[in-house]
């Protein structure tokens, strides 16, 4: 018997999301002027007001309030009726040095073997139900709301949108795991308010059908994904009838609380462990860039048709303390989940020195993944510019979602005789 399968995203605005990118463009900017800096930096967000926490070891100062300003106002949160904006709410900054204990674990004197910088476990999934190697509900509710916040910036049409929304994506699969139908999809969406409730609700739900998901399908290039878009998908726009208080003072926000939006909507599994405002001396952040990357060129490779790749860390240890491979039945070579586990183990050198060299995770090239998802983004290089009241302009080429990349396919097609 088929069953259904759901995964939801949200907008950069919305105020989880808006903590994020605070976080992570904090840790960009210190990363830009010294790439040796030890970051892990929350944020929280509520009416009128942002306060940044954490530890940070590093020579350089960085202004902290004119990066969360910056941040919040190109998230659109401009105007005062939001009762959060970037040029009025308050910042407070509770940031302190990193711990002499955390950091001898680290920094031991052996680069090689710098010590993983706490304890955990992490997970990395791919499937080949998409181009990108991500599970489709997921895929197509990032879609939907990046395409609706193209279309807030853009100022043409849906001109009442706000920057807070929501997604949800449900899925009916075959008994087999293969997607068969889109099944529901739900979209809440801030906005102006309008003097006539009906009037508002109908005009919403008119453009998110005519406007909003039609340019979302033509951004789709896979025959097999367009195929799930049947005539019988069941809509849910703003369910509650009403959404015009949003973003942080509608609901407070705080750094990692949407890790399962970052990662697999769901599918696979999760250590826990946020990725936002880290450094990548904490493999909660490096370790599952890698896992993603080991089990998307796997797939890729044709090892299994979906996999889940845990490994786990010991604070201090460089080495991981093991390599899990889960195939769902689904492995396409005559080996065990655990033989191909020992065969990533002699293909992929996951100390975290070894994983910050091999995907470059000494640049700034964090502030991107902090909204609509830090897996199955498309590997690029862009020029970014940092400023600072304290240092000199600086223009570097960033390399973009590192561990997106199927650089390992021909290596693991070798290793299998594939």
């Amino acid at each position: 018997m088929s069953y259904l399968f759901s995964s939801e995203s949200v907008s950069e605005g919305h105020p989880d999301k808006v903590a994020d990118q605070i976080s992570d463009a904090i840790l960009d900017q210190f990363l830009a002027y010294d790439d040796r800096a030890r970051v892990a930096c929350e944020t929280f967000v509520t009416t009128g007001q942002v306060v940044i926490m954490g530890e940070v070891r590093s020579d350089v100062y960085i202004d902290l309030q004119t990066i969360a300003r910056n941040t919040i106002k190109r998230i659109g949160y401009t105007k005062a009726e939001y009762q959060f904006d970037g040029n009025s709410c308050g910042i407070l900054s509770a940031i302190h040095e990193q711990s002499d204990d955390i950091n001898r674990g680290v920094d031991n004197g052996n680069d090689d073997e710098q010590g993983a910088g706490d304890q955990g476990m992490m997970f990395g999934y791919a499937t080949n139900e998409t181009e990108n190697y991500m599970p489709v509900s997921l895929d197509i509710a990032h879609l939907i709301m990046s395409t609706l916040a193209d279309i807030r910036k853009e100022g043409k049409f849906m001109t009442y949108l706000r920057p807070d929304s929501k997604s949800q994506v449900t899925v009916q699969y075959s008994d087999a795991g293969i997607p068969e139908r889109i099944d529901t999809i739900v979209v809440s969406t801030q906005h102006d308010d309008f003097a006539d409730d009906d009037t508002m609700l109908a005009q919403i739900k008119d453009d998110v059908l005519n406007i909003l998901m039609p340019r979302v399908k033509s951004q789709i290039h896979s025959e097999k994904v367009l195929a799930l878009f049947g005539g019988d998908i069941k809509y849910y726009v703003n369910p509650t009838g009403k959404f015009v208080i949003g973003g942080p003072h509608g609901d407070t926000g705080l750094t990692g609380r949407k890790i399962i939006v970052d990662t697999y909507g769901g599918k696979g599994a999760h250590g826990g462990g946020a990725f936002s405002g880290k450094d990548s001396s904490k493999v909660d952040r490096s370790a599952a860039y890698a896992a993603r990357h080991i089990a998307k060129n796997m797939v890729a490779a044709g090892v299994a048709d979906e996999m889940l790749v845990q490994v786990s860390y010991a604070i201090g240890v460089a080495r991981p303390m093991n390599i899990y491979v889960n195939t769902y039945g689904r492995s396409r070579v005559a080996m065990t989940d655990g033989e191909i586990a020992a065969r990533i183990e002699r293909l992929f050198d996951l100390r975290p020195k070894a994983i910050e060299r091999s995907l470059k995770l000494r640049q700034p090239m964090y502030s991107e993944t902090a909204a609509y998802g830090h897996m199955g983004r498309r590997p690029e290089v862009v020029s970014k510019t940092f400023t600072s009241h304290y240092h000199e302009k600086k223009t570097m080429e960033i390399e973009l979602f590192t561990w997106e990349k199927l650089d390992r396919v021909d290596d693991i097609k070798r290793e299998f005789g594939l």
